[in-house]
């Protein structure tokens, strides 16, 4: 009777966990479908707790004490971290569910091995999958959170034909991994360890020579990853809502992926190994005597405050400036003044999947404002003006003129189409991509230098006074 009460348990916690990706899909449902979520997490952790294990010690003080001190770090992380350093905390936590399979997977080969069992077969390769996948996922996470970071810079952990030593590695982590699988328990724990390590350096070494633009396609993968570390490990215990949610994050992980792939109109194997984004990259240089033409924070509000329609397009340079809730005070006047104002999202825009959105959500922006690429590039051809704040890969020309650019074929927002465009933007420096931006020598563009919150305080003050 308690095993059927705990296994309904189990199923409810699983249709929460569908339900709430669900709702991670809009931005308007995405706050209830995470709680939604977590609630379903709680009531497998719940029915986990009091299944009942044939031969199972009562461990129940470590266990208790080990949620408390990983809720509390997971509490105190979420409350403190900021927007901009959002996308580093998904990293590590993508990384610790990778150690955690890691762990488990170690654990179980040595109770086979000083027990003395027979372990079978495909016990053993789930044992092994877990292993691997989860060191790399683990290492590769950590590896990327340093990145984001800016701890690390590509230069320091690329080495030369870095693409060479990485299908070296992952023959040798393949090859040791096969090895293991066919000896089994007779090949000894030391090889367990030895596996365990190569995919451990595997893991970083995946990471190192992928250059920032593709970070965000990056964290997505890894934390693929780590879901389907997580199913190996719950094949490991025959714990179904393990499984279901180790599946539920690989696959829409994998989908995700693949999604960001296509909205740079690349394959997945030309991000892991095309080195696009990577630091020292070079592009095509700028043709000729190409002059900007600059604009004053009073010239910028004038033109602001009498359009019609304002379109804002955000980058990863509104969230280092932390503008957002300048920006959303912008906002608030235009419309006052009878400006229909709208925000054009780029699927890569940021360090991670949806980072502008979480970021103008912060602010209070209302999710009907948002536009996503198809419905922006609609839209800007019967726009007065479109204000670029930090986005700069995303909105290149290059991708649509220039054969010879890497982004070209990129899908991106055509703000060139408006009538007007001004780009906010501390300096000419490139994107993530390391190619100079032809938009900033467009004849309907004008740039407007600074740091990105003092020149919209700016806007803010200029238009105040109109």
């Amino acid at each position: 009777m308690l095993t059927s009460i705990l296994n309904l348990t189990y199923l409810i916690g699983a249709l929460a966990f569908v339900i709430g990706l669900r709702r991670l899909s809009s931005p308007d449902t995405a706050r209830r479908g995470n709680i939604l979520a977590a609630i379903g997490m709680g009531l497998a952790i719940a029915a986990t707790l009091v299944y009942p294990f044939e031969d199972a010690p009562n461990n129940y003080p470590w266990i208790i004490v080990g949620m408390l001190i990983g809720a509390a770090i997971g509490w105190v992380s979420a409350k403190k971290v900021k927007m901009t350093d959002m996308p580093q905390m998904v990293s590590i936590f993508n990384g610790l569910g990778g150690a955690c399979a890691v762990a488990l997977a170690m654990v179980e080969f040595r109770h086979y091995y000083h027990g003395q069992f027979e372990i079978p077969t495909g016990e053993l390769l789930v044992i092994i999958l877990a292993l691997l996948i989860g060191a790399i996922a683990f290492t590769g996470s950590i590896l990327a959170y340093l990145k984001l970071d800016g701890k690390v810079w590509d230069s320091q952990v690329t080495l030369p034909k870095h693409s060479v030593i990485n299908i070296i590695l992952l023959i040798v982590t393949l090859g040791l991994s096969g090895f293991l699988l066919y000896k089994g328990l007779s090949a000894g724990m030391i090889m367990a360890v030895v596996v365990m390590a190569v995919a451990l350096v595997y893991g970083f070494s995946f990471v190192a020579p992928i250059g920032g633009a593709d970070m965000p396609v990056v964290i997505s993968l890894l934390n693929s990853f780590t879901g389907l570390s997580a199913a190996a490990a719950g094949l490991i215990y025959g714990n179904q809502i393990m499984i279901v949610g180790g599946i539920l994050v690989g696959a829409s992980g994998t989908i995700l992926t693949v999604l960001m792939c296509q909205a740079m109109n690349r394959s997945l194997l030309n991000v892991l190994i095309g080195g696009f984004g990577a630091s020292g990259s070079k592009g095509p240089k700028t043709k000729g005597d190409q002059a900007v033409k600059e604009v004053t924070a009073n010239d910028a509000a004038i033109q602001l405050f009498y359009s019609n329609s304002v379109i804002f397009v955000p980058g990863y340079g509104l969230a280092v400036a932390q503008a957002q809730k300048a920006l959303k005070e912008l906002d608030d006047l235009l419309e006052a003044n009878g400006v229909d104002v709208k925000y054009a999202i780029h699927p890569v825009a940021g360090r991670m999947p949806g980072h502008m959105n979480v970021l103008l959500a912060e602010a209070d922006v209302p999710y009907p404002k948002l536009l996503d690429l198809d419905d922006a590039n609609a839209a800007f051809p019967n726009t007065d003006m479109v204000v670029i704040v930090g986005a700069n890969d995303v909105v290149n020309p290059a991708a649509e003129d220039d054969p010879s650019s890497p982004i070209y074929g990129m899908p991106v927002l055509k703000v060139w189409d408006a009538k007007n465009v001004i780009v906010l933007k501390r300096s000419m420096s490139p994107g993530y991509a390391g190619i100079p931006n032809q938009l900033f020598f467009h004849k309907k563009n004008q740039m407007f230098f600074g740091d990105a919150k003092k020149t919209i305080q700016q806007l803010v003050g200029e238009v105040k006074t109109l």
